[in-house]
């Protein structure tokens, strides 16, 4: 992984777009009287999805239903937990959840339902990806996975070709992933390329608080079960890894459906400078869908509008269907695509043909400079 210091965007092609949207996203909240954060729907949407996981699972524990019902409770489980990851957890760690810190800090503390690192999420996430959108080597959302190649620039080789068939399978491993090796794999490489800036005792501290998340996180959901309750652990065992598919295709494919598509870009820097000022580069490297299903907003956290979320990740994804006037209107102006696909279908079609595409390009030596 490259270092975030090697790259710059252009200070030669900053406009006055950013500028002008943030002024007229500022003036939206002052003329309605309305806070940037989230609001009643929020919360109670929250405890909805976090209802939606947590009752199911104290159902089986104490009720012990048959394993076909158990199976179906199991998956009812991870498409609340994937909601909870896109609403809850999403907002409160890029702070806008709540205007209070605290609420912020425990909402977020959501993650540990999935096993999950606050910290490394928040590297990822908020740091690279964020800031780094769709760039080589520095965004981790489009690094290669095992058998999966998301980037031009990344060497590609003969299975590739078969990726966009086999994809879904591998998508429903990331959050199994997750919670068992990815924080460990995460932690060493921020680590080593200084994206993780804490000193040695901070870090002793960090590595211990990820330790007995695991402990915690696995013996909730399979000792607890399986000692404390007598549930067979065959049973236990496989609705576990049911709820982590289904919660990992959710995850994965919602995520994917914004960056890694045909209309995306995938801009190289070239001499560690990126072509396009901040603003600009986000609106080339991220697609919108669905603005006017208004289910799929509702549970997928408005990461469909997610063109308004890179823009304004501080402000409440509860915000994101007005204030998407105000971004495409405001890049028509200034002669920025505004990329969107109209239906789920259709952006599910673009992300496969992607695959597919990608997958038989020729290798590029490409490096950043």
């Amino acid at each position: 992984m490259a270092t975030k210091q090697q790259v710059k965007f252009s200070p030669i092609c900053k406009t006055i777009f950013f500028q002008t949207l943030r002024n007229r996203i500022d003036s939206y909240f002052i003329e309605n009287k309305i806070s940037k954060f989230g609001n009643v729907e929020l919360l109670l949407k929250s405890i909805i999805l976090l209802g939606a996981y947590l009752l199911p699972f104290s159902y089986l524990l104490f009720f012990k239903p048959e394993f076909p019902l158990s199976l179906l409770i199991w998956t009812l489980m991870g498409f609340a937990v994937a909601g909870i990851g896109m609403n809850v957890m999403h907002d409160a760690n890029h702070g806008s959840f709540s205007e209070n810190k605290k609420l912020n800090k425990l909402m977020g503390s959501s993650l540990n339902l999935l096993g999950g690192s606050i910290f490394n999420w928040k590297l990822q996430h908020n740091i690279l990806h964020h800031t780094y959108t769709n760039i080589t080597h520095l965004d981790e959302d489009i690094q290669d996975r095992l058998v999966l190649k998301f980037s031009p620039f990344t060497k590609t080789k003969w299975f590739h070709k078969y990726q966009w068939v086999y994809a879904l399978f591998f998508y429903g491993l990331l959050t199994l992933y997750w919670a068992v090796g990815k924080d460990f794999v995460q932690f060493y490489q921020f680590t080593k390329s200084g994206v993780n800036t804490n000193n040695l005792k901070q870090n002793i501290i960090v590595f211990t608080h990820i330790i007995l998340i695991k402990i915690f996180y696995f013996f909730m959901m399979l000792g607890l079960p399986i000692l404390v309750f007598n549930i067979p652990k065959t049973e236990v065992f496989i609705g576990f890894l049911t709820m982590h598919f289904f919660a990992g295709v959710v995850l994965t494919l919602i995520f994917q459906l914004a960056h890694t598509l045909e209309q995306t870009s995938h801009p190289m820097p070239k001499d560690g400078i990126i072509e396009n000022d901040w603003a600009t580069h986000q609106l080339n490297t991220t697609v919108n869908f669905s603005r006017n299903n208004k289910f799929l907003t509702w549970y997928l956290g408005g990461l469909n509008y997610q063109i308004e979320h890179h823009l304004f990740p501080k402000i409440s994804h509860v915000h994101y269907p007005a204030l998407s006037h105000i971004v495409k209107q405001t890049a028509e102006e200034f002669d920025i695509r505004y990329l969107e696909n109209k239906t789920f279908s259709c952006a599910v079609k673009s992300h496969f043909r992607y695959l597919q595409t990608v997958g038989k390009l020729p290798n590029i030596n490409e490096a950043i400079g």
